[in-house]
């Protein structure tokens, strides 16, 4: 547990204007203690290489605003919170990437952090069918187990969100550009407020910072850090999409992309990740599943440690079920691997899709979704 005046030392230090996160990092390497840089004084910051700009910085903390956003915290610690890159509660995956968020602001549910995601990013002027496809398979993806991340702007972004939620028990992550008490397009405030229950907001800008264009180009380092991979719906050649795309390849993710029609401008950033070798093409849930299958063992073999199969199947349902992983699986493995027939297979697994407790993929795919 960081203690409140190491907090307070650090937000004030990173709220003041002239210190950027990359300076404050490479600070806290020196010392490991906020307080330590704060008291440390001119001539240390000096042998430091910090210029003038910086030192009076340093002189004038942002005591005022780091109390305002400790007291934000305070207020509702359930659902409220300020965690900093050494917090016990700070994203593994995130925490790897070269230039982590040193602190993040997060509301709803902090658990949902550390949950399998995909993230979904594309076009804010999405075409209907670009909508239709990201709302689509950001359900499957959610009735799969998985959290849909995203940075809740506008056209794929929200219909990634809105699919994740439509699914039962489906999870849904926003990465904002923006302080989390401020929602930028404002129409996405309803969404938001049902992630809140379901998933989380989250941002590394502090409380009350409004939208600045040089905000979603940084805040897309978090998306995809985040996530084991990201998926590319619909995104013009030159977008804010295809930034993501490289950024999650260097952080080490898997990239995919959804083809379109040669005629679309919004799908020319798709084919291009895709005849460069940098995104796999993903016309299913199941392809994307099947690539990220060894990331997800880990997770699914604890889900099915935890889950039994539902009261109301019958005993060889249940058996049949207990066979089937959480990552997609054809089904003649399945009909080998439970030594039955094919009709007894096809007939068990109605009961088990009727049951809500596997999807049928195509390409002749199962996957256990509870």
């Amino acid at each position: 547990m960081i203690p409140v005046n190491e907090q307070r030392a650090r937000l004030a230090i990173l709220i003041s204007y002239g210190l950027s996160r990359s300076l404050f990092a490479q600070l806290m390497q020196q010392t490991d203690s906020a307080q330590v840089i704060l008291s440390a004084g001119r001539e240390q910051w000096r042998a430091w290489g910090l210029n003038e700009k910086q030192q009076t910085a340093l002189s004038n903390p942002s005591w005022q605003e780091a109390d305002k956003q400790l007291t934000w915290q305070e207020k509702n610690p359930s659902t409220q919170h300020i965690i900093f890159w050494d917090s016990p509660t700070y994203p593994t995956r995130l925490s790897a990437i070269a230039d982590a968020p040193p602190v993040l602001w997060v509301r709803g549910d902090i658990t949902t952090l550390t949950t399998p995601q995909i993230a979904i990013v594309g076009s804010r002027n999405a075409s209907a069918s670009g909508n239709k496809i990201a709302f689509d398979f950001a359900q499957e993806f959610a009735q799969s187990g998985m959290t849909v991340t995203s940075g809740l702007a506008g056209g794929i972004d929200a219909a990634a969100h809105a699919g994740a939620l439509a699914a039962k028990d489906g999870q849904s992550i926003g990465v904002l550009g923006t302080g989390v008490d401020v929602m930028y397009p404002a129409r996405n405030k309803p969404l938001a407020e049902q992630m809140l229950t379901r998933g989380a907001i989250i941002s590394e800008f502090p409380l009350g910072s409004r939208a600045e264009a040089w905000h979603f180009p940084q805040r897309n380092r978090i998306i995809s850090g985040l996530s084991l991979g990201i998926l590319v719906v619909e995104a013009a050649e030159n977008s804010g999409s295809l930034i993501t795309a490289r950024l999650a390849l260097e952080q080490g993710r898997e990239v995919f992309a959804i083809p379109g029609s040669i005629h679309n401008p919004l799908a020319k950033g798709c084919h291009q990740l895709i005849k460069r070798g940098q995104a796999k093409l993903s016309e299913t849930v199941a392809d994307v599943l099947s690539e990220l299958s060894g990331q997800l063992r880990p997770f699914l073999r604890e889900k099915t440690a935890t889950s039994p199969p539902p009261d109301d199947l019958s005993d060889a349902a249940k058996k049949l079920l207990m066979q089937i992983p959480f990552e997609p699986m054809l089904g003649d493995d399945l009909i080998v691997k439970a030594k039955i027939s094919a009709a007894e297979c096809a007939s068990l697994l109605l009961e088990l899709e009727m049951s809500d407790s596997v999807e049928i993929y195509g390409g002749n795919k199962i996957a256990r979704i509870r």
